[in-house]
């Protein structure tokens, strides 16, 4: 039986292979673009408006995570994560630059309602609602790109042990 290979690690690996991208923010809100950089940190390029992109020079190793200003999570090209695909050439030898869509996910119910709870409620106050412990833990949690993209790497090791 053929070995699988292991997922890359979630972070840029080698500078080698450049391609070129257009992020194109589908969404209703900024889109927030961070690289993740040789170590698997977070390096932000800035916002990217609704309906506005943003053209990147960057190479196939290279990850990218999109979050919305209140760190919710958006999707590229219908992924959490994005790793870049090879470079594309115009006639002339100009590159091509590859749209890629930023779009904000089918969110759950809960995460809705969270979202939503957490904009109107101060943070100090979530203890003092009646409700279930486990939703008030949730309410705690704000959303945090470091610990997402520890929770993206466990599941990338798993998936790649199996």
């Amino acid at each position: 039986m053929a070995e699988q290979e292991a997922p890359a690690p979630l972070k840029s690996l080698n500078s080698y292979d450049p391609t070129y991208i257009s992020f194109i923010n589908k969404s209703s809100r900024n889109a927030e673009a961070w690289w993740l950089n040789f170590a698997g940190k977070p390096v932000s390029y800035g916002d990217i408006q609704p309906r506005k992109s943003l053209k990147m020079n960057t190479f196939l190793t290279h990850p990218w995570i999109f979050r919305a200003s209140d760190g919710a999570k958006l999707m590229a090209n219908l992924s959490e994560v994005y790793f870049p695909t090879p470079a594309q050439f115009e006639e002339y030898g100009y590159p091509r630059y590859q749209p890629v869509y930023v779009t904000a996910p089918v969110y759950s119910l809960q995460e809705c309602c969270t979202r939503l709870i957490r904009s109107m409620v101060r943070k100090e106050d979530i203890c003092k609602l009646e409700i279930p412990e486990g939703l008030r833990k949730d309410l705690s949690l704000e959303p945090d790109l470091l610990r997402d993209i520890q929770i993206l790497s466990a599941k990338r090791s798993i998936k790649g042990s199996n």
